[in-house]
């Protein structure tokens, strides 16, 4: 008798070839899946990678939901795509370069933490607020960014034979 979509399976059933997680692991999985999901997503608008995120948040979250495995592949390509396509020139690459060392310059300014210039318009506690948290998020997400480049010229750049 075949079963409906709705009912669960029974507990260790095999599921995408693979035995489903139990206990600990599988609530490490959702927790590690939903945050990065999360993460992510934060990273589409704010400094960061979010594309790679959202992808590394679902590939966990495949593994116990069918849903997270039809959302994976698009954004999986999209995610491909946006780093083949910037590092199709050598303008953007460079550009992209720039944009990681910014940055991370930007992270030590705000971990510096410099006084209120006089040109600062708002009131003093406005400017550069978090310290050193803030200023390290924005280095880390240079550096990633600085290695994803990498990594997208590695795999989508031609190779040129000397």
């Amino acid at each position: 008798m075949a079963r409906s979509p709705r009912q669960r399976r029974p507990h260790g059933s095999v599921f995408a070839g693979r035995t489903r997680p139990r206990g600990a692991r599988r609530v490490i999985g959702l927790v590690v899946g939903w945050l990065l999901v999360l993460i992510g997503l934060a990273a589409l608008v704010l400094p960061g990678p979010g594309l790679l995120a959202l992808v590394a948040g679902l590939a966990v979250l495949a593994q116990q939901y069918e849903w997270a495995r039809r959302w994976l592949q698009p954004v999986k390509q999209k995610a491909f795509a946006a780093a083949a396509h910037g590092v199709r020139t050598r303008s953007a690459i460079a550009l992209s370069f720039t944009g990681a060392l910014v940055l991370v310059l930007l992270g030590l300014l705000w971990g510096v933490n410099p006084p209120v210039p006089g040109w600062w318009p708002l009131d003093g506690r406005w400017w550069l607020p978090g310290g050193w948290s803030v200023g390290t998020s924005l280095i880390l997400s240079g550096l990633l960014a600085a290695a994803f480049i990498v990594y997208s010229i590695r795999r989508f750049r031609p190779q040129v034979d000397a």
